[in-house]
């Protein structure tokens, strides 16, 4: 597996040294969120990761719920190197007899990063996102409270996730947000209305989730498949919609065959030609998935490829 070395970008004004792709580990751990996981694998597949030189580690308490959290603990313990590796947790969910809410209020904040420092078996989380808004708490009191947390050296950066643009410029109105994700790809772009400028006006990265549309940017699909039910209820795998999505996606392979690389490479090195996008979270249920997405490290799209693939999803 290719071994990076000194390839590290600052995440926006947080002062976090990060290689550019990343590793999001919703699928380490997620029972909830995928059947049949196998932790062993995931846990090879975060090991895979730092083995290769990748420092940056998403995760989340939802994902398992808390599961994740162990997991990724428990491999960057025995890995070792804790101040060159990148954590990112996210809290918000609230889970009560069975019930899940979603809750900012600063008690239930500071409760959350105390419980994920336990599970992730560290002394401080370098990424602290506040993973969906809730109804009633005002945004910048929340903030307020991991911004305390910072102070106090439990937390190095903040971040929210799933903000509309009004609750991040509440949560942002004393400058605290260092971070936000959110959903982007190239079939959804709508950040680029208003995120990504107000990102780049306040030196806030933007991390996009979902970065390969369910898999429909991958390269994978035909236009004569047959869908499974589950992909079905997603309107970009319907009809139409699902047939013109998978030509797009197939005119991507002669920039792909260029640069010897895979479609979803060329779709992730081109969100990093973005503006205030620095790093790229793919997911992996393996280390050969790991060394997949690696590659996107390798391509330097030319300008007229940039524009070439901005135009091709501008519809």
């Amino acid at each position: 597996m290719t071994k990076i070395v000194n390839e590290k970008v600052t995440l926006g004004k947080s002062g976090l040294k990060i290689v550019p792709v990343g590793l999001g580990t919703n699928a380490v751990g997620g029972h909830n969120l995928f059947p049949n996981l196998d932790e062993e694998a995931g846990k090879a597949s975060v090991k895979s990761a730092l083995e290769s030189g990748i420092n940056f580690l998403d995760t989340a308490f939802i994902y398992g719920p808390g599961r994740s959290e162990e997991l990724v603990g428990e491999v960057v313990k025995k890995f070792g190197h804790r101040d060159e590796i990148v954590i990112a947790t996210k809290g918000a969910h609230k889970i009560t007899d069975g019930k899940t809410v979603f809750d900012n209020s600063p008690a239930f904040l500071r409760e959350s990063v105390e419980n994920s420092l336990k599970r992730l078996g560290t002394d401080y989380i370098d990424l602290y996102y506040i993973h969906f808004p809730d109804e009633h708490t005002p945004k910048d009191e929340a903030v307020g409270e991991l911004a305390k947390l910072k102070q106090e050296g439990k937390i190095r950066s903040i971040g929210v996730s799933n903000f509309s643009m009004d609750q991040l410029r509440e949560a942002n109105k004393d400058g605290h947000v260092d971070v936000v994700q959110g959903e982007y790809n190239l079939f959804k772009r709508g950040a680029e209305s208003e995120f990504l400028p107000y990102a780049k006006e306040n030196g806030i990265s933007f991390v996009p989730y979902f970065p390969l549309a369910s898999g429909l940017l991958t390269g994978k699909y035909h236009v004569d498949d047959q869908l499974d039910e589950s992909k079905l209820k997603n309107p970009m795998f319907q009809g139409d919609t699902f047939k013109r999505n998978v030509e797009k996606v197939n005119a991507l392979r002669e920039i792909a065959n260029a640069h010897g690389v895979d479609i979803s490479n060329i779709v992730l090195a081109w969100y990093l030609t973005q503006d205030t996008i620095d790093a790229v979270i793919p997911g992996a249920k393996n280390d050969r998935q790991v060394a997949a997405n690696l590659k996107t490290l390798d391509v330097k799209l030319t300008p007229e490829q940039i524009q070439q693939i901005d135009f091709l999803f501008r519809d």
